[in-house]
């Protein structure tokens, strides 16, 4: 089994957004279920991509990223957990 990372372009704007993402990162913690620190890029290719959703969706909507997001998706946690963890994982 590879644990090659599969590229995506654009997800954020797929329906619904970022869900490539969200299921590489259920099928490595799957995978790696007594070392889910092996899924790390994976789930930072998921907040990525969320923090890109939000980012594109604020500057349409003309507000903050962290102003409430109507139609999250359901592959992303709320704006501000997004932009923390990633923040704290550089």
């Amino acid at each position: 089994m590879s644990n090659r990372i599969p590229q995506t372009t654009d997800d954020h704007q797929a329906d619904p957004p970022c869900q490539a993402e969200a299921c590489a990162l259920q099928t490595c913690l799957s995978t790696n279920t007594y070392s889910p620190e092996r899924c790390d890029a994976h789930l930072k290719r998921l907040y990525q991509c969320c923090s890109k959703l939000y980012q594109t969706r604020a500057e349409q909507n003309d507000t903050t990223r962290d102003a409430y997001q109507e139609n999250e998706s359901t592959a992303c946690p709320m704006p501000s957990v997004v932009e923390r963890w990633l923040k704290n994982h550089p």
